[in-house]
């Protein structure tokens, strides 16, 4: 007699990817991997607020997205001036998830780098960085909201460049300041985290590649043998908003193509 067959075993459930209901803010929305990104979060379900100093282009953005059947809507505001950005957050409920996106780059050699250009890299770089997320953490301890902070580094946050000693230091710090905050907010159930990406083409960036001979060597050090897109971004952001990266904290993803593989 044939014995009856055992019942299957239950099987795990993918964690969600989806981010119906939540809140996210993401600064440097403009344009470049800040818009892709609020894109690519409210194609998740997130609800998006778009924060850039110009109004015309994160009100544009923010129609888009709407447009495309999204939750959007937009501030304009410069993220170094912590005052505004303060009031502004006042006025909005608390959020659940940061895209600390809004950043620049002054590459000079380091012989000839200003206090100007250091100045200003280090105060949107990280000064800003940092006091953007301690307000949206804030938020979220009051509202007793777990929540994910995701900080955009670079390649250059693990390793060293010509012309880019400034730059480093900034990413360098925002690596540290990533793992430091996932240690004080982890009681919180706040998750931070960072992507480091390689050069992606977007409208701060274009310029450089109509250098040949930079362009042949950014190639030259990505082993995937092309320069990132903000769609390659997009994925991973959403990964560490989400439920799916729920027990990852304090670390990096590097999105380099390989560059720092060597």
């Amino acid at each position: 007699m044939d014995r009856p067959l055992p019942a299957p075993a239950a099987l795990p459930r993918t964690p969600p990817f989806r981010l119906d209901g939540q809140r996210a803010l993401v600064t440097g929305a403009g344009r470049g991997i800040g818009l892709a990104c609020a894109a690519a979060l409210a194609s998740a379900g997130a609800a998006v607020t778009l924060l850039a100093r110009s109004s015309g282009e994160v009100d544009a953005g923010a129609q888009a997205i709407r447009d495309s059947g999204g939750l959007a809507d937009a501030v304009a505001c410069d993220v170094r001036d912590t005052a505004a950005v303060r009031a502004a957050l006042a006025q909005r409920p608390a959020y659940d998830i940061l895209l600390n996106n809004a950043g620049t780059n002054r590459p000079a050699r380091f012989l000839d780098v200003t206090e100007d250009e250091f100045d200003t890299v280090l105060d949107l770089n990280l000064r800003a960085a940092f006091f953007v997320a301690q307000m949206v953490a804030q938020g979220m301890v009051a509202a007793g909201k777990a929540g994910s902070i995701i900080h955009v580094s670079s390649q250059m946050g693990h390793v060293g460049g010509a012309r880019r000693s400034v730059y480093c230091a900034s990413k360098h710090a925002l690596e540290g300041l990533t793992k430091a905050m996932a240690i004080d907010l982890a009681p919180y159930g706040i998750r931070v985290n960072s992507i480091a990406p390689t050069f992606i083409e977007t409208p701060m960036t274009r310029p450089y590649f109509e250098d040949a001979a930079f362009r042949a060597a950014v190639l030259d050090k990505i082993k995937l043998g092309r320069i990132g897109q903000v769609e390659d971004i997009m994925g991973p952001v959403v990964f560490l908003a989400s439920g799916a990266s729920a027990l990852m904290t304090g670390t990096s993803v590097v999105i380099d193509g390989g560059w720092t593989a060597d």
